[in-house]
């Protein structure tokens, strides 16, 4: 299963990314509200693997455990994620624990699950420049390691039409 954050509207996404199942895949588009992480590591000490907030998203460390590829189609901001899906990755607090590793020399949490996932991000937007590409480039493979990913990828799309080739 793919699990797919994406913040295009509902009419885009259906144009662009139709490809994707939802009968097998789980798709996140911004239809609906999402609290902001308050950093309260609740997900941690309170209620160890689940976000303390009570919305949706409370339960992104299973979901993102349960999935085979994390898939992130995002608009580029500066070399980051869109808000939307900024957000959500922040909610996927729960699927690490609060413990340190050393890992090829730099902390990081340890992992709750055993599983390895797939991360994919694609990135679209009109005249990205080298240097946002290249922050972007850096922030992937920065999350890709803190969630122990078994392989990253991260491509760039000038047009809504070339995501099309996603899927």
């Amino acid at each position: 299963m793919r699990l797919i954050v994406h913040d295009l509207a509902e009419q885009e996404y259906n144009t662009w990314l139709g490809g994707f199942s939802r009968d097998t895949d789980e798709v996140i588009g911004d239809t609906e509200a999402i609290r902001h992480c308050v950093g309260c590591f609740g997900c941690w000490v309170r209620t160890p693997g689940t976000c303390v907030l009570k919305d949706d998203y409370k339960h992104m460390g299973e979901r993102l455990a349960a999935c085979e590829e994390f898939i992130f189609i995002s608009r580029n901001v500066y070399g980051g994620y869109s808000p939307f899906v900024s957000n959500v990755l922040n909610r996927t607090l729960p699927y690490v624990l609060p413990y340190f590793m050393t890992r090829n020399g730099e902390t990081h949490h340890q992992q709750r699950y055993e599983r390895q996932i797939r991360f994919t991000v694609h990135f679209y937007g009109e005249g990205m420049t080298e240097p946002e590409r290249e922050t972007a480039q850096s922030l992937v493979r920065a999350n890709a390691l803190n969630l122990d990913a078994a392989a990253y990828s991260v491509s760039f799309h000038d047009t809504l039409n070339s995501l099309k080739e996603v899927q």
